[in-house]
Order: C-alpha cells, then structure tokens, then sequence
C-alpha cells in the first residue's frame, strides 16, 4: 500500500482509451465511447472480487459512506455510533446527512469495542459503523449480533482494509453495507474515489440514484430520466475509474507483496517481550497494509516513534498525537467549529463531546505504532528497515 506505488503499462493503457475516445463522464454520450464503459466495469469486478450482488462507485471513499448511510434512510436526528479512532471523515459524513455521530471505545483491534457500542445505544440509534482501521477489523459476529438485537443497519468503513477476509467473506461484504476509498494513498487508488457494496437491492438502488442527482438511470435519454427522489453529485469520472479497474486486477499482486513484508518485519519484532501486536478477531486475516503493535507505555511510543524518525523509519504513526485519526484532537468537533450554522439536533447530540474523556481508548492508542507496509520496497530494504526498527525498540524498552 499504496497502489500508486507500481503504476504501471496496465494504469496507463484504461487512461489512454478514456482520452482517445474523449468521454470523461461515466453517463451518456453513448455512441462516443467505443465500446469503453470504465465505471461499469469497475463495478463489476467489484462485485467479483467482493462477492456482492451490487456496487456503485462514487467520488470519494467519504461520499461513500454518506451516499451508504443516506440508502439506508439515516438522516436527521438519527444517531449513528462509531469509533473514537478513525479518520475525520467518518464523522463529516455522518454531519452531511444532519445524522449525529456518537463516539465510542475502540478495543484491541483498534477498532469498535462492542460493549461499548451496546453501552451507547438509544432509541435514537439507526446505524453502527465499524471502521476497519489500518487493514483489519472488528469483532464482526459480536457487532452483527447486536445491530440484529437492536435492528440496527451495520455499515462497514472497509476504507484502509480493501483485501482483509473475515471467515473467508471480504471485509465490506459483512454489514449491510460496506464503503471503500480509493484515494491516492489507498491499496487500490483511482486518485479519487470509492464505492459502496451491498446485497440489499433497494439500498444499491438508492446509491445509484442519490449519487446522480436523483436520475433513475433509465433508459438512454440522460435528459429523459426521472427523478424519483432528491440526490446530490458523488459521480466518479470515467478517467478515475479507469485507474481504478486497471488497480483492482492487480489486488491478489499488492496483497501477496504486503504480506511478505509485513510478515518480514513482524518477525524482526515478535522476539521483543515488550512488544504485543494488535488483535486480529479468530477467523480474520488482514490485508497487511499495516503492522500495528502496542509498546508498553505512552513515553516509550513516543521516544520510538521520534527514533524512528531519525532514523529514515518513515510513515510510522503514533495516533495519539495525530490532528486527523483520534478523537484527542478533534477540536473542530468537540467545540463545534462549523461555516455555516448547525442543526439544533446536531448541536445538542455533540455537546456531551465537549470535555469528553476516552481513557478505554487512549489506553490502546496511546501505544500503539501503525506502520505503513510499502509495496515498493526491494528486499534488502525491507530486511534492513525491519532490523533497524527492533534495534530502535530494543534500546528504548
């Protein structure tokens, strides 16, 4: 991870057909096209490499779950739960639909703590979102299980985990419905992008239409279409898709080369008795985008990750002290910092952020070190960086 990392003759011949054919938009303009339907074939192999009855592609992995939630009828005033640990995107998306997020701990798996989240529910709650954090993921029976007791729809931010299986299901395909991103920096990028996957025909029917403006798609008039209800524009371009099905062809390449690195480095910390890794629920397998360990305090995974600095150990994060992926520093949220007025339902559903602590949370983050798995690394450079990054550890400890 990235995919950017192995751009390649693949990338650059699906680029090469949107420009000759001059269609940039994934809709209409039939007889131009040549045959060439980017964003439909790449749905497609969506849907083959998930195991999904349907997948929309939209413009961002944060569109993603907006146009996710908004399928399901979540909207305003309804609470939706997810994890202190995440990106901010998670919440924006949740604000867009005038939908309130409700943090909650993370556990050992860095993500969703499911007494927690039993712990947070309301008679407003409409939505659990677990949030597959740097290629892994919750305990899923366990989450599934209470979304199904408190009828609750389960929607899975797949967005750092493309690839990951849970009992042998791709991560995205388990909830009700799952989003991807593929940003620059994603396994599979398309630059800009995301999709959601679902098997529920209504929902996907309603993330086709919501992403367009409302069109329904039919026919092959664009102009004649009807809009059978309110939408926004979270369009994919075709150049964009182009990328991303020249990349999704390649994801058993970019996984089978995570692993090996991972796996090298893993192994260069396993012998370290200070050291524990994250925990992968029994049945799971990571994408190995990440290798996520616990040091045994904050001061040591502070002096580590500043040592590893300084030592060329480059994107290794400690998410305790990061602006975008933990709650301790989202003051733009907790103090409510927004352009534009917000709704007195969203107003109030944050006020008890304000002050809040997360000590269940910080407890896990504050020691923990997510380090990046590259997929360009040659294997001198991963033998080198592994024994470089145990030695560093071993001196601090």
């Amino acid at each position: 991870m990235p995919g950017f990392e192995l751009f390649g003759d693949s990338e650059r011949k699906e680029v090469q057909d949107v420009l000759d054919n001059g269609v940039l938009m994934r809709y209409g303009f039939d007889a131009m096209r040549n045959g060439h339907w980017k964003a439909k074939a790449l749905e497609s192999e969506l849907q083959n490499t998930f195991k999904v009855n349907h997948a929309q592609l939209v413009s961002s992995g944060t569109a993603a779950v907006s146009v996710a939630l908004a399928s399901a009828g979540v909207g305003a005033g309804d609470e939706v739960i997810m994890p202190t640990f995440t990106f901010v995107a998670s919440f924006e998306a949740i604000l867009m639909l005038g939908a309130i997020p409700v943090l909650v701990d993370i556990d050992d798996t860095l993500t969703l703590d499911p007494k927690a989240v039993e712990a947070a529910i309301t008679d407003k709650t409409k939505a659990v979102m677990v949030v597959q954090m740097c290629g892994s993921m919750g305990s899923m029976d366990e989450l599934k299980s209470i979304c199904k007791k408190h009828n609750l729809h389960l929607v899975e931010d797949a967005c750092q985990a493309i690839g990951g299986t849970y009992k042998n299901k791709p991560l995205g395909s388990i909830g009700d419905l799952g989003c991807f991103s593929f940003d620059f920096v994603k396994t599979i990028t398309c630059g800009e992008g995301g999709a959601v996957i679902t098997n529920n025909k209504q929902y996907y029917t309603h993330a086709d239409h919501y992403s367009d403006h409302g069109h329904d798609h039919a026919g092959s008039d664009r102009g004649a279409e009807t809009h059978p209800f309110m939408g926004y524009n979270f369009r994919i371009s075709e150049l964009h898709a182009a990328v991303g099905l020249a990349q999704i062809k390649r994801l058993p390449e970019f996984l089978g080369i995570q692993k090996k690195n991972f796996n090298i480095i893993r192994e260069a910390l396993s012998g370290i008795p200070e050291v524990t890794f994250r925990t992968v629920p029994e049945g799971g397998e990571e994408n190995y985008g990440f290798l996520n360990f616990y040091l045994p305090d904050l001061e040591t995974a502070r002096t580590v990750s500043k040592e590893f600095k300084s030592e060329g150990i480059d994107a290794c994060f400690h998410y305790f002290d990061n602006n975008w992926h933990y709650v301790r520093k989202w003051q733009h949220l907790t103090e409510q910092k927004s352009l534009y007025p917000l709704s007195p339902q969203i107003e109030e559903g944050l006020k008890t952020l304000k002050g809040k602590e997360f000590p269940v949370s910080d407890h896990y983050i504050a020691r923990n070190l997510s380090c990046l798995i590259k997929l360009s690394w040659t294997a001198d450079e991963v033998k080198s960086r592994a024994a470089k990054m145990a030695k560093i550890i071993k001196e601090t400890v």
